[in-house]
């Protein structure tokens, strides 16, 4: 008995990593070989998938689904209402003659988180709520200009060149 219990754990394990090498490997692949775009649009999906089936477990198939429902509908309707304050303080922006920078890039956020509550799932739900709430998406933006502007600057001060004008002198009798 002991012996066939032996056995048995020894194929288990040898089953067990034999399956960790063949993932692995498959990840492996997608990483060298794939696109990252060809990554995600099969990736994220099948994360969504995995998360749609693991809650339904939890709360039932037709409880999963009326969630999913709601997200999108209030997820969209919350769109609306900030992309309506974001019109509204970009003209009033143009009012006081600023260009209206930082409502143009929270417009195309919040164009992008409704995208991502349209989509079935909680993940992308997660992250379009997270483009929707003023704060984080304030702080997105701030970090990404800030960025973008130091890798500029940066850029800028490096990039320096030495010149001289000459300017030569014809006699042309022909100009008007």
């Amino acid at each position: 008995i002991l012996l066939s219990f032996q056995v048995k754990l020894y194929l288990y394990i040898q089953n067990y990593y034999s399956l960790f090498d063949k993932y692995t490997l498959i990840i492996y692949f997608c990483n060298r070989q794939m696109n990252p775009v060809l990554l995600i649009i099969i990736g994220v999906p099948t994360l969504e998938i995995l998360v749609m089936i693991k809650v339904g477990q939890q709360v039932g198939a037709i409880n999963t689904i009326l969630l999913i429902f709601l997200t999108a509908i209030v997820g969209v309707y919350y769109a609306r209402i900030e992309g309506l304050n974001t019109i509204r303080s970009g003209f009033l922006n143009i009012y006081k003659n600023k260009p209206p920078i930082f409502e143009i890039f929270s417009g195309a956020s919040i164009a992008i988180a409704a995208m991502l509550l349209i989509f079935p799932g909680f993940i992308t739900d997660i992250f379009g709520f997270f483009l929707l709430i003023p704060i984080t998406r304030k702080y997105l933006i701030k970090s990404l200009v800030k960025k973008k502007f130091n890798d500029q600057k940066d850029f800028k001060k490096n990039d320096i060149l030495d010149g001289e004008i000459i300017e030569k002198k014809e006699d042309n009798k022909d100009e008007l």
